[in-house]
Protein backbone atom coordinates (compact mmCIF):
# COMPACT_ATOMS: atom_id res chain seq x y z
CA UNK A 1 0.00 0.00 0.00
CA UNK A 2 2.81 2.42 0.84
CA UNK A 3 4.34 1.91 -2.60
CA UNK A 4 1.09 2.68 -4.44
CA UNK A 5 0.20 5.69 -2.30
CA UNK A 6 3.59 7.38 -2.68
CA UNK A 7 3.72 6.52 -6.38
CA UNK A 8 0.37 8.29 -6.70
CA UNK A 9 1.70 11.38 -4.94
CA UNK A 10 4.67 11.49 -7.28
CA UNK A 11 2.39 11.31 -10.31
CA UNK A 12 0.36 14.19 -8.91
CA UNK A 13 3.30 16.57 -8.78
CA UNK A 14 4.46 16.07 -12.35
CA UNK A 15 1.26 15.20 -14.23
CA UNK A 16 0.40 18.74 -15.31
CA UNK A 17 3.95 19.54 -16.46
CA UNK A 18 4.36 16.29 -18.37
CA UNK A 19 1.03 16.58 -20.21
CA UNK A 20 1.72 20.23 -21.05
CA UNK A 21 5.22 19.46 -22.30
CA UNK A 22 4.22 16.44 -24.37
CA UNK A 23 1.29 18.28 -25.97
CA UNK A 24 3.70 21.01 -27.09
CA UNK A 25 6.55 18.90 -28.48
CA UNK A 26 4.80 15.88 -30.03
CA UNK A 27 4.07 15.84 -33.78
CA UNK A 28 0.32 16.11 -34.46
CA UNK A 29 0.03 12.72 -36.13
CA UNK A 30 1.26 10.78 -33.10
CA UNK A 31 0.40 13.16 -30.26
CA UNK A 32 -2.46 11.02 -28.99
CA UNK A 33 -0.41 7.83 -29.00
CA UNK A 34 2.56 9.45 -27.25
CA UNK A 35 0.43 11.01 -24.51
CA UNK A 36 -1.25 7.60 -24.10
CA UNK A 37 2.28 6.27 -23.62
CA UNK A 38 2.56 8.53 -20.59
CA UNK A 39 -0.47 6.78 -19.09
CA UNK A 40 1.13 3.43 -19.96
CA UNK A 41 4.22 4.38 -17.94
CA UNK A 42 1.94 5.20 -15.00
CA UNK A 43 0.41 1.73 -15.23
CA UNK A 44 3.89 0.20 -15.31
CA UNK A 45 4.71 2.11 -12.14
CA UNK A 46 1.55 0.78 -10.49
CA UNK A 47 2.50 -2.75 -11.56
CA UNK A 48 5.99 -2.43 -10.10
CA UNK A 49 4.53 -1.00 -6.90
CA UNK A 50 2.11 -3.95 -6.69
CA UNK A 51 4.97 -6.40 -7.23
CA UNK A 52 6.93 -4.74 -4.41
CA UNK A 53 3.87 -4.82 -2.14
CA UNK A 54 3.41 -8.50 -2.96
CA UNK A 55 7.04 -9.16 -2.14
CA UNK A 56 6.98 -7.45 1.29
CA UNK A 57 3.48 -8.53 2.37
CA UNK A 58 4.86 -11.10 4.81
CA UNK A 59 7.34 -8.80 6.55
CA UNK A 60 6.56 -7.73 10.09
CA UNK A 61 9.44 -5.28 10.50
CA UNK A 62 9.93 -1.72 9.21
CA UNK A 63 11.10 -3.13 5.88
CA UNK A 64 7.43 -3.49 4.91
CA UNK A 65 7.34 0.24 4.22
CA UNK A 66 11.04 1.17 4.03
CA UNK A 67 11.68 -1.09 1.03
CA UNK A 68 8.84 0.33 -1.15
CA UNK A 69 9.91 3.88 -0.30
CA UNK A 70 13.61 3.16 -0.87
CA UNK A 71 13.08 1.61 -4.30
CA UNK A 72 11.46 4.83 -5.49
CA UNK A 73 14.74 6.70 -5.05
CA UNK A 74 16.09 4.78 -8.06
CA UNK A 75 13.31 6.12 -10.32
CA UNK A 76 13.80 9.61 -8.94
CA UNK A 77 17.47 9.37 -9.91
CA UNK A 78 16.57 8.29 -13.46
CA UNK A 79 14.15 11.22 -13.74
CA UNK A 80 16.63 13.73 -12.37
CA UNK A 81 19.40 12.67 -14.76
CA UNK A 82 17.00 12.55 -17.71
CA UNK A 83 15.84 16.11 -17.09
CA UNK A 84 19.38 17.34 -17.70
CA UNK A 85 19.07 16.27 -21.36
CA UNK A 86 15.50 17.45 -21.88
CA UNK A 87 15.11 20.17 -24.56
CA UNK A 88 12.77 23.12 -23.98
CA UNK A 89 9.44 23.37 -25.76
CA UNK A 90 9.53 25.36 -29.04
CA UNK A 91 6.08 26.75 -28.26
CA UNK A 92 7.36 28.07 -24.95
CA UNK A 93 10.12 30.00 -26.73
CA UNK A 94 7.69 31.33 -29.35
CA UNK A 95 5.35 32.46 -26.59
CA UNK A 96 8.28 34.42 -25.13
CA UNK A 97 9.25 35.88 -28.53
CA UNK A 98 12.52 33.90 -28.77
CA UNK A 99 12.05 32.45 -32.25
CA UNK A 100 15.67 31.42 -32.86
CA UNK A 101 15.78 29.38 -29.68
CA UNK A 102 12.46 27.83 -30.74
CA UNK A 103 14.11 26.87 -34.05
CA UNK A 104 17.01 25.17 -32.26
CA UNK A 105 14.69 23.31 -29.90
CA UNK A 106 12.50 22.15 -32.78
CA UNK A 107 15.56 21.06 -34.73
CA UNK A 108 16.68 18.95 -31.76
CA UNK A 109 13.24 17.42 -31.23
CA UNK A 110 12.74 16.53 -34.90
CA UNK A 111 16.38 15.53 -35.60
CA UNK A 112 16.47 17.92 -38.55
CA UNK A 113 18.89 20.74 -39.48
CA UNK A 114 17.73 24.16 -38.20
CA UNK A 115 17.36 25.46 -41.77
CA UNK A 116 15.46 22.44 -43.14
CA UNK A 117 12.08 22.93 -44.83
CA UNK A 118 10.45 20.65 -42.26
CA UNK A 119 11.60 22.78 -39.32
CA UNK A 120 10.80 26.03 -41.16
CA UNK A 121 7.26 24.89 -41.99
CA UNK A 122 6.44 23.71 -38.47
CA UNK A 123 8.01 26.77 -36.87
CA UNK A 124 6.00 29.06 -39.16
CA UNK A 125 2.83 27.22 -38.16
CA UNK A 126 3.65 27.57 -34.44
CA UNK A 127 4.36 31.30 -34.82
CA UNK A 128 1.18 31.88 -36.85
CA UNK A 129 -0.97 30.01 -34.32
CA UNK A 130 0.58 31.91 -31.43
CA UNK A 131 -0.01 35.28 -33.10
CA UNK A 132 -3.62 34.40 -33.90
CA UNK A 133 -4.36 33.11 -30.40
CA UNK A 134 -2.60 36.10 -28.86
CA UNK A 135 -4.86 38.42 -30.85
CA UNK A 136 -7.87 36.67 -29.33
CA UNK A 137 -6.44 36.39 -25.80
CA UNK A 138 -4.23 39.41 -25.06
CA UNK A 139 -1.49 38.89 -22.49
CA UNK A 140 -1.55 40.89 -19.27
CA UNK A 141 -0.85 40.60 -15.58
CA UNK A 142 -0.56 37.34 -13.67
CA UNK A 143 -4.13 37.70 -12.43
CA UNK A 144 -5.41 38.44 -15.92
CA UNK A 145 -3.69 35.31 -17.18
CA UNK A 146 -5.78 33.19 -14.82
CA UNK A 147 -8.91 35.24 -15.50
CA UNK A 148 -8.53 34.46 -19.21
CA UNK A 149 -9.29 30.81 -18.42
CA UNK A 150 -12.81 31.81 -17.40
CA UNK A 151 -13.64 34.29 -20.17
CA UNK A 152 -16.50 33.72 -22.61
CA UNK A 153 -19.91 32.12 -22.47
CA UNK A 154 -20.61 28.60 -21.33
CA UNK A 155 -22.93 28.27 -24.34
CA UNK A 156 -20.20 29.14 -26.86
CA UNK A 157 -18.23 26.07 -27.93
CA UNK A 158 -14.88 27.80 -28.47
CA UNK A 159 -14.90 29.99 -25.35
CA UNK A 160 -12.11 29.66 -22.80
CA UNK A 161 -14.66 29.04 -20.03
CA UNK A 162 -16.15 26.15 -21.97
CA UNK A 163 -12.71 24.60 -22.48
CA UNK A 164 -11.83 24.99 -18.80
CA UNK A 165 -15.08 23.34 -17.76
CA UNK A 166 -14.47 20.55 -20.26
CA UNK A 167 -10.92 19.91 -19.00
CA UNK A 168 -11.81 19.92 -15.31
CA UNK A 169 -14.98 17.87 -15.90
CA UNK A 170 -13.13 15.21 -17.87
CA UNK A 171 -10.64 14.75 -15.05
CA UNK A 172 -13.44 14.71 -12.50
CA UNK A 173 -15.29 12.00 -14.41
CA UNK A 174 -12.11 9.98 -14.85
CA UNK A 175 -11.82 9.79 -11.08
CA UNK A 176 -15.55 9.19 -10.61
CA UNK A 177 -15.25 5.96 -12.57
CA UNK A 178 -14.04 4.57 -9.24
CA UNK A 179 -10.95 2.91 -10.69
CA UNK A 180 -8.75 4.09 -7.82
CA UNK A 181 -10.86 2.09 -5.39
CA UNK A 182 -9.73 -1.02 -7.21
CA UNK A 183 -6.03 -0.15 -7.27
CA UNK A 184 -5.82 1.18 -3.71
CA UNK A 185 -8.41 -0.81 -1.75
CA UNK A 186 -9.07 -4.00 -3.72
CA UNK A 187 -7.16 -6.04 -1.15
CA UNK A 188 -9.52 -4.83 1.59
CA UNK A 189 -12.59 -5.59 -0.53
CA UNK A 190 -11.31 -9.03 -1.53
CA UNK A 191 -10.47 -9.91 2.07
CA UNK A 192 -14.02 -9.08 3.13
CA UNK A 193 -15.47 -11.61 0.67
CA UNK A 194 -13.72 -14.60 2.24
CA UNK A 195 -13.44 -16.26 -1.17
CA UNK A 196 -9.86 -15.30 -2.06
CA UNK A 197 -6.88 -17.00 -0.47
CA UNK A 198 -4.24 -14.54 -1.72
CA UNK A 199 -5.74 -11.07 -2.13
CA UNK A 200 -2.39 -9.51 -3.02
CA UNK A 201 -2.09 -11.82 -6.01
CA UNK A 202 -5.52 -10.81 -7.34
CA UNK A 203 -4.61 -7.15 -6.86
CA UNK A 204 -1.45 -7.80 -8.85
CA UNK A 205 -3.53 -9.39 -11.63
CA UNK A 206 -5.80 -6.31 -11.70
CA UNK A 207 -2.74 -4.12 -12.18
CA UNK A 208 -1.41 -6.44 -14.89
CA UNK A 209 -4.70 -6.14 -16.78
CA UNK A 210 -4.30 -2.37 -16.52
CA UNK A 211 -0.81 -2.49 -18.02
CA UNK A 212 -1.70 -4.86 -20.87
CA UNK A 213 -4.85 -2.95 -21.86
CA UNK A 214 -3.37 0.55 -22.05
CA UNK A 215 -1.29 0.01 -25.26
CA UNK A 216 -4.53 -0.67 -27.15
CA UNK A 217 -5.24 3.05 -26.91
CA UNK A 218 -2.05 3.83 -28.88
CA UNK A 219 -3.89 2.66 -31.99
CA UNK A 220 -7.55 3.33 -31.19
CA UNK A 221 -7.09 6.96 -30.10
CA UNK A 222 -5.74 7.81 -33.56
CA UNK A 223 -8.01 5.43 -35.49
CA UNK A 224 -11.35 6.13 -33.76
CA UNK A 225 -10.72 9.62 -32.44
CA UNK A 226 -10.90 11.05 -28.94
CA UNK A 227 -14.65 11.43 -28.42
CA UNK A 228 -15.78 7.97 -29.68
CA UNK A 229 -13.09 6.35 -27.56
CA UNK A 230 -14.40 8.06 -24.42
CA UNK A 231 -18.05 7.28 -25.26
CA UNK A 232 -17.50 3.57 -25.85
CA UNK A 233 -15.23 3.29 -22.84
CA UNK A 234 -17.84 4.89 -20.60
CA UNK A 235 -20.50 2.48 -21.92
CA UNK A 236 -18.30 -0.55 -21.27
CA UNK A 237 -17.47 0.58 -17.72
CA UNK A 238 -21.14 1.33 -17.03
CA UNK A 239 -22.22 -2.18 -18.01
CA UNK A 240 -19.50 -3.79 -15.89
CA UNK A 241 -20.38 -1.69 -12.84
CA UNK A 242 -24.06 -2.58 -13.13
CA UNK A 243 -23.23 -6.29 -13.41
CA UNK A 244 -20.95 -6.17 -10.35
CA UNK A 245 -23.70 -4.39 -8.40
CA UNK A 246 -26.46 -6.76 -9.57
CA UNK A 247 -24.44 -9.86 -8.70
CA UNK A 248 -23.50 -8.45 -5.32
CA UNK A 249 -27.08 -7.43 -4.50
CA UNK A 250 -28.71 -10.72 -5.51
CA UNK A 251 -26.82 -14.00 -5.33
CA UNK A 252 -23.94 -12.42 -3.42
CA UNK A 253 -25.94 -10.23 -1.05
CA UNK A 254 -24.25 -11.61 2.08
CA UNK A 255 -20.73 -12.14 0.86
CA UNK A 256 -19.33 -13.96 3.86
CA UNK A 257 -19.69 -15.16 7.42
CA UNK A 258 -17.29 -16.08 10.20
CA UNK A 259 -16.67 -19.70 11.07
CA UNK A 260 -16.08 -21.10 14.55
CA UNK A 261 -12.40 -20.14 14.40
CA UNK A 262 -13.23 -16.54 13.47
CA UNK A 263 -12.08 -16.86 9.87
CA UNK A 264 -14.03 -15.14 7.07
CA UNK A 265 -15.75 -17.67 4.81
CA UNK A 266 -17.56 -16.84 1.56
CA UNK A 267 -21.23 -17.75 1.27
CA UNK A 268 -21.14 -17.82 -2.53
CA UNK A 269 -17.62 -18.07 -3.98
CA UNK A 270 -18.99 -18.28 -7.55
CA UNK A 271 -20.67 -14.88 -7.17
CA UNK A 272 -17.44 -13.35 -5.88
CA UNK A 273 -15.48 -14.85 -8.77
CA UNK A 274 -17.99 -13.38 -11.24
CA UNK A 275 -17.60 -9.97 -9.63
CA UNK A 276 -13.82 -10.22 -9.88
CA UNK A 277 -14.09 -11.13 -13.57
CA UNK A 278 -16.25 -8.09 -14.35
CA UNK A 279 -13.96 -5.85 -12.31
CA UNK A 280 -11.08 -7.02 -14.52
CA UNK A 281 -13.16 -6.25 -17.64
CA UNK A 282 -13.97 -2.84 -16.16
CA UNK A 283 -10.24 -2.18 -15.77
CA UNK A 284 -9.75 -3.18 -19.42
CA UNK A 285 -12.29 -0.59 -20.58
CA UNK A 286 -10.81 2.12 -18.35
CA UNK A 287 -7.20 1.47 -19.29
CA UNK A 288 -7.89 1.42 -23.03
CA UNK A 289 -10.13 4.52 -23.08
CA UNK A 290 -10.60 6.95 -20.20
CA UNK A 291 -7.22 6.28 -18.58
CA UNK A 292 -5.17 7.87 -21.38
CA UNK A 293 -8.07 9.59 -23.19
CA UNK A 294 -8.77 12.26 -20.57
CA UNK A 295 -5.09 13.27 -20.48
CA UNK A 296 -4.91 13.46 -24.27
CA UNK A 297 -7.91 15.76 -24.56
CA UNK A 298 -6.77 18.26 -21.92
CA UNK A 299 -3.40 18.52 -23.65
CA UNK A 300 -5.05 19.50 -26.94
CA UNK A 301 -8.08 21.70 -26.22
CA UNK A 302 -6.45 24.78 -24.68
CA UNK A 303 -4.97 27.59 -26.82
CA UNK A 304 -1.31 28.41 -26.19
CA UNK A 305 -1.86 31.62 -24.12
CA UNK A 306 -3.82 29.70 -21.45
CA UNK A 307 -2.57 26.16 -22.04
CA UNK A 308 -0.34 25.93 -18.97
CA UNK A 309 -3.07 27.26 -16.67
CA UNK A 310 -5.80 25.19 -18.29
CA UNK A 311 -3.83 21.96 -17.96
CA UNK A 312 -2.93 22.86 -14.37
CA UNK A 313 -6.59 23.44 -13.47
CA UNK A 314 -7.61 20.16 -15.11
CA UNK A 315 -4.90 18.21 -13.30
CA UNK A 316 -5.85 19.87 -10.01
CA UNK A 317 -9.41 18.70 -10.64
CA UNK A 318 -8.13 15.15 -11.13
CA UNK A 319 -6.43 15.08 -7.74
CA UNK A 320 -9.23 17.02 -5.99
CA UNK A 321 -11.83 14.47 -6.96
Amino acid sequence: MAGRLIAGLGVGFESAIVILYMSEICPKKVRGALVAGYQFCITLGLLIASCVDYGVQGRTDSGSFRIPIGIQFAWGLVLGIGLMFLPDSPRYFVKRGRVEKARKALSSLRSQPPDSEYVEAELAEIVANEEYERSLIPSGSWAQGWANCFRGSVWKSNSNLRKTILGTSLQMMQQWTGVNFIFYYSSVFLSSTGAIGNVFLISLIFTLVNVCSTPISFYTVEKLGRRPLLVWGALGMLICQFLVAIIGDTVGFNHSHSDAAGNTVANNPAAVNAQIAFIAIFIFFFASTWGPGAWIVIGEIFPLPIRSRGVALSTASNWLW
